[in-house]
């Protein structure tokens, strides 16, 4: 029954150290380093922060739609975009789009991916319909790479020659 008595004390006692300690380091003012001063050595006003260009993202979206340049974006050119895009999929011309237009690139993956026709993919066949991602391009160097240096001659072959 004392050993009981005793841990749950020392455990008291040790949530309180720690909340005593968190007060204080929390209550405790940590000195910031000291900034460097602008360099009085230097001549003129510190250096201007960079612009933004004049034109931003949005300006040049509405540039994009705006094709006949009169400051409103009609329904027509709000549109052309997806009726580019309706065009290459209505194969056929009609205006209509069928299920087999629209789906054309899943069907020819599949009549691709389907090695033995049999209408349809077993586990090796539909593994082939995987879709492969393209790689990020690696960073490229900030800066060039380093010709190598000549070597330096031994001190050996100085005092031979």
């Amino acid at each position: 029954m004392w050993r009981y008595l005793v841990g749950a004390a020392s455990m008291l006692g040790l949530v309180g150290a720690g909340f005593a300690l968190s007060r204080y380091m929390a209550q405790s003012e940590v000195p910031l380093p000291v900034q460097p001063a602008y360099a009085a050595e230097a001549s003129g006003p510190p250096p201007a922060a960079p612009r933004a260009d004049e034109v931003s993202k949005e300006e040049k979206r509405f540039n994009r739609y705006d094709r006949d340049r009169n400051g409103a974006v009609a329904r027509d050119e709000f549109l052309l975009s997806r009726q580019k895009a309706f065009a290459k999929l209505d194969t056929n011309g009609d205006g209509k789009l069928s299920f087999d237009e629209y789906a054309v690139k899943s069907a020819a993956r599949f009549a691709k991916a389907d090695g033995n026709r049999s209408g349809g993919l077993d586990r090796t066949e539909f593994a082939t319909t995987r879709p492969v991602r393209k790689a990020k391009p690696k960073p490229k160097a900030d800066c060039p790479p380093v010709a190598p240096q000549p070597s330096v001659p031994a001190a050996e072959d100085e005092a031979e020659g």
